[in-house]
């Protein structure tokens, strides 16, 4: 289903269904026992993340935590069907505890939804952590997962979107921390007594780089070096520049301008007479790359955009040697290989979302209506013109890339 239908249900169906079980919640909690200052012993830990693969990989060190806290075979994670592969490619929950949602209508959510609850509920899970910024749907699924330990983010200040009162554990967000920070922080919480929420009388953890690496089976890569040679037209293609030339349709302001993208490429094959340029992206943005491809007017550049698998675009990161990319998924789903990143920041913060390694280099501009969005307005903005993404300019891109590729 689109993202942006996706959207106008969370906010639509959503906010009712927050408030109809924060009645009942409160309802239910006129007839519970007093609190106790003492949290129950956590035996199974639940994660909620349904969309944005690229964060995932940013809960790195906060579902290692979990793991040291109960167990790899107790780890669980509840996700979108088609966002599960970072999951399994990072391996760090169990391929059997993740458990999916089918995302193709409203009518598979709902009744994927309603299965994935039945199973959660049948797991008797202790604690869930919704690591959702603000949504609507994961709030229900933490609240009806029936954990006695519910870890989320909540509008205390009317800040943010409302997502009703369902978490035990309810927690301010922090827009000055790095995300995998706030993720990491979110589990550390399990183990704190609700009652004093949000405080959090705790040192942050620091800022670590991802562990996972992808590592690929020998037959796999290959055959996907004859694959990338025949796509190449040549056996000797390095060095590889990858150009991610778009940002997904949640946040089109993310995207640098195309045609700078076929001016990058272009200088790179004048610059260099080996290298080679490959621009990637998902299926449905197949033509649009060959447009680009056409406009490069090279031997020396072609397309892989819908000609891989996300497994073996991992394959494709790991054998080429940088990687240009706006503010998305690719740039922290390359993070788990050895290319160099060049992230492009507009809209975003790279101080809240960049990828976690030392291959990880940011251009943002950083003027003054720069981030405009973030969890308090569901990443929406006003904007129709991203200006922080046109300032940044060919040539800086250009210079960076020939620095680390040593052109």
């Amino acid at each position: 289903m689109n993202i942006l239908t996706m959207r106008r249900i969370d906010h639509s169906l959503g906010k009712p269904i927050c408030f109809v079980l924060t009645l009942i919640r409160r309802f239910g909690s006129l007839f519970s026992s007093a609190k106790k200052r003492s949290t129950p012993k956590v035996g199974r830990i639940l994660f909620i993340k349904l969309a944005e693969q690229g964060a995932t990989v940013l809960a790195d060190a906060a579902m290692r935590a979990a793991v040291e806290m109960a167990g790899r075979e107790n780890t669980y994670f509840l996700v979108f069907e088609q966002n599960r592969f970072i999951l399994d490619v990072m391996n760090i929950i169990p391929e059997e505890n993740v458990i999916t949602i089918p995302d193709k209508s409203f009518i598979s959510i709902l009744f994927g939804a309603i299965k994935a609850i039945l199973r959660i509920r049948k797991l008797r899970i202790d604690a869930t952590v919704d690591f959702e910024f603000f949504a609507r749907s994961s709030a229900i699924l933490t609240f009806l997962s029936g954990a006695k330990i519910r870890v989320g983010l909540h509008d205390f200040t009317d800040g943010a979107p409302y997502r009703g009162d369902l978490m035990t554990h309810p927690l301010n967000y922090n827009p000055h921390l790095h995300t995998s920070r706030m993720f990491e922080v979110m589990v550390r919480a399990i183990n704190l007594p609700a009652e004093d929420m949000p405080k959090l009388d705790i040192d942050p953890p620091k800022l670590s780089d991802v562990s996972s690496q992808f590592i690929p089976l020998d037959k796999e890569l290959s055959d996907f070096r004859s694959f990338l040679e025949k796509q190449a037209g040549t056996e000797n293609y390095s060095p590889l520049i990858l150009l991610n030339a778009n940002a997904s349709d949640m946040l089109p302001l993310r995207r640098w301008p195309a045609e700078r993208y076929v001016a990058l490429a272009q200088r790179l094959i004048e610059k260099s007479p080996n290298v080679h340029i490959a621009f990637t992206g998902a299926p449905g943005e197949a033509e649009h790359s060959q447009k680009l491809v056409r406009a490069v007017d090279s031997p020396r550049c072609f397309s892989m955009t819908g000609k891989t698998t996300l497994r073996q675009l991992m394959i494709l990161y790991g054998l080429a040697d940088v990687l240009v990319t706006n503010d998305s998924g690719p740039a922290h789903f390359a993070s788990l290989t050895q290319i160099q990143v060049i992230t492009l920041f507009g809209p975003e913060t790279p101080l809240l979302f960049r990828a976690n390694t030392p291959r990880s280099h940011i251009i943002w501009k950083n003027i003054p209506c720069s981030p405009c969005v973030s969890a308090y307005n569901n990443r929406f903005s006003t904007c129709k013109n991203n200006v922080c993404m046109q300032r940044i300019t060919v040539d800086e891109v250009f210079d960076l890339l020939s620095s680390l590729c040593k052109l």
